[in-house]
């Protein structure tokens, strides 16, 4: 599965379990760590780790595909996960305020997130900026 849809997944996924504010970026002509970065907020620590199981699960059950490492699920502000060419970042508010990922990246292409055929429709809560 190639990078960009593999994102796609992991955003729809995220949304299924009623994450806010979905961006994704592009980092494929301007980093070496990864091609995409997925930022997304929850609510509440439960909410975090629900929205990560969900992401963390579904791209297991349903693709074949691990991550390499989920890490801050105990932490309950801020849980990565990293599936090498997709790192996903859940964050609380307050993190994702603090450290400004989008404005740290800010050089970065957003993707509008889609859920791929057969998925439904998109969360309305979406972020596309070019």
């Amino acid at each position: 599965m190639d990078s960009k849809k593999l994102a796609q997944l992991c955003c729809a996924y995220a949304d299924d379990r009623k994450a806010e504010n979905p961006v994704i970026l592009d980092l494929r002509d301007i980093s070496s760590i990864t091609d995409f970065f997925i930022i997304l907020t929850g609510g509440s620590s439960p909410h975090l780790r629900a929205i990560a199981d969900e992401v963390t699960d579904k791209v297991r059950d349903e693709h074949g595909i691990r991550p390499r490492q989920v890490d801050g699920k105990s932490s309950g502000n801020w849980v990565v996960i990293d599936y090498y060419d997709v790192i996903v970042h859940v964050m609380s508010q307050e993190m994702r305020n603090r450290y400004n990922l989008e404005g740290l990246w800010g050089d970065a292409p957003r993707v509008k997130p889609r859920k791929p055929r057969g998925m439904g429709p998109v969360s309305r809560n979406a972020v596309t900026k070019k």
